[in-house]
């Protein structure tokens, strides 16, 4: 059957088919689904397949179809060439199935069949034609706020300070100003946070205006966090356009092949920024092969990190091309729901975050959803101040500039850091001065604490000494000339018999500038941390 079937047939059994959900779900009214896939026994010889193996494989894609998480009797096709896609279409409804929507950049169609034997029988006599067959997997919405159940954990929510907290400050009236931010959710409604004109709407088969169900408010809230005007609804990117599409059908449920089509719509109608603030529970081929027709075209997609308490990314932010944010509180902690994953990228505010919602109401949302749109805005706001960056560089100075927190440096909590925008808006400004004790970190592995001090200046700082006192005696640290946006970590043994004595220690630390050198954030030069003795096994 030569190389053109096996590498076919590849395609076919290397596709990431989910598992059945877990019943286990944290409460949030911005919940992704975790990160699933599987695979069964070892493949067949795929360079000259019999035709038993051929039955063996489609077994295992029919199997793979009757998974949850999935369009019931949807197949996903891809093929090999645009020949091959115009050959297929006349003799589909022969064939049995219905063509449900295409995507002739990718050479795809979405198909829908009545029996699989219909969807087998096509891929047997036809099976040249084809480079892979998957199902097409769902893609998941929140519930409502109201249904909204709080995690029993002592964080604090960010109500309408979010902006000040990522340091989206003073006149922000022309961030964003010529850059379009696609929203691909449940759809924009209009809302005074809008004002006039600002958003624009494709439609993809879904129509364009949200619906009047209780997950419906999911776009609207999104969208204004990344680029809302009005003082109770505000964004990080006012001045953005925003480009609505809405990817859920009536049930509030979206899949990979329409996510994949309204990532190309927007890379299309010149959406430099695609934010996503859904996930699902698995990639593909569909997928993968949006996100690379957009970054080709200089587009960015930013996705949530997932609300799944797991340590794997939701789908599409695990793939390594996107921007992945997590969540935090009001108190720089990662929220009990946030996914975690060496693959994260940035985390911000997405505890009790106040916006915008149906009907022009304004509400609190939990979420990484609520996350991912701060960043897209701060992108949005970078590209309007340099327009000679791209969006993949505007990112990556968020991420240098982002508030290190947690461990040292990147790690799977927080990813680069926090978002932190008047960091990133300053990064070349020699006069602004801003040093910071950025975190304290518990190493319990190895028995020390780690102060981290930050230099978010827009220059080199020297002459910083950062004091630090527990118990009665303090200490003190000479920090060496710091670079902009680099750190340096000050480390000292905890003595755990001591610890577990007296329940509890208490560290506190000062940052203290050279004379004359006047800090433009002097708040945050002092941190105090609580270290409590484990509880007894």
């Amino acid at each position: 059957m030569g190389v053109a079937v096996g590498l076919g047939l590849v395609s076919l059994w290397r596709a990431n088919f989910p598992a059945t959900p877990s019943p286990d779900r944290p409460p949030s009214s911005f919940a992704e689904p975790t990160r699933r896939t599987a695979l069964t026994s070892a493949p067949p010889n795929l360079i000259d397949p019999t035709e038993a193996e051929i039955a063996t494989l489609m077994l295992v894609l029919q199997q793979a179809m009757e998974l949850g998480e999935t369009r019931h009797r949807e197949a996903l096709l891809t093929f090999k060439d645009d020949e091959a896609l115009r050959r297929f279409l006349p003799r589909a409804q022969a064939a049995g199935l219905s063509v449900v929507a295409q995507i002739n950049s990718l050479h795809a169609v979405r198909v829908r069949y009545t029996a699989f034997e219909a969807l087998r029988d096509e891929l047997t006599r036809h099976l040249t034609d084809y480079t892979g067959t998957t199902p097409n997997p769902l893609v998941s919405l929140p519930a409502p706020p109201a249904k909204q159940k709080r995690a029993a954990v002592d964080q604090v929510p960010f109500g309408n300070d979010t902006l000040a907290f990522i340091g989206a400050t003073g006149d922000r009236s022309t961030w964003g100003r010529g850059t379009t931010i696609a929203i691909l959710d449940t759809g924009v409604a209009p809302d005074a946070t809008f004002g006039y004109g600002r958003i624009r709407t494709l439609d993809i088969g879904l129509g364009s205006a949200p619906g009047d169900g209780n997950n419906d408010g999911h776009g609207t809230a999104v969208a204004a966090l990344a680029a809302g005007a009005a003082s109770d609804a505000p964004g990080v990117a006012p001045a953005a356009v925003i480009l609505s599409i809405r990817v859920t059908d009536t049930t509030g449920t979206s899949d990979l092949f329409t996510l994949a089509q309204a990532i190309i719509a927007a890379a299309d109608h010149g959406a430099k920024i695609i934010n996503i603030s859904l996930g699902g529970a698995t990639g593909g081929a569909i997928l993968d092969a949006a996100i690379t027709y957009a970054t080709n075209l200089g587009t960015l997609i930013v996705a949530a990190a997932g609300n799944d308490q797991a340590a794997q990314l939701a789908w599409p932010a695990a793939d390594p091309r996107v921007i992945s944010v997590g969540a935090i509180d009001r108190l720089e902690q990662s929220v009990l729901f946030s996914n975690s994953s060496p693959q994260l990228q940035l985390t911000a505010p997405g505890y009790g975050v106040q916006t915008a919602w149906l009907n022009g109401q304004r509400v609190t949302v939990d979420g990484t959803s609520a996350s991912a749109p701060l960043v897209a805005g701060a992108v949005a706001a970078l590209l309007s101040a340099d327009p000679r960056l791209s969006p993949r560089q505007a990112a990556d100075l968020l991420g240098r500039t982002a508030n290190d927190t947690g461990s040292p440096g990147a790690d799977a909590i927080f990813g680069h850091g926090i978002l932190n925008v008047s960091t990133a808006m300053h990064h070349a400004d020699f006069s602004y001065v801003d040093t910071a004790v950025s975190s304290h970190f518990y190493d319990a592995p190895n028995q020390q604490m780690e102060f981290v001090v930050q230099n978010r200046s827009g220059r080199a700082i020297s002459g910083l000494t950062l004091t630090l006192t527990t118990g009665a005696t303090p200490t003190q640290f000479n920090v060496p000339n710091l670079t902009a946006g680099e750190i340096f970590v000050a480390r000292v043994p905890v003595d755990k018999p001591t610890l577990a004595t007296a329940g509890q220690m208490t560290f506190t630390t000062i940052l203290t500038n050279p004379p004359g050198l006047i800090d433009q954030l002097p708040h945050n030069n002092t941190r105090s941390t609580l270290l409590k003795a484990p509880a007894p096994p």
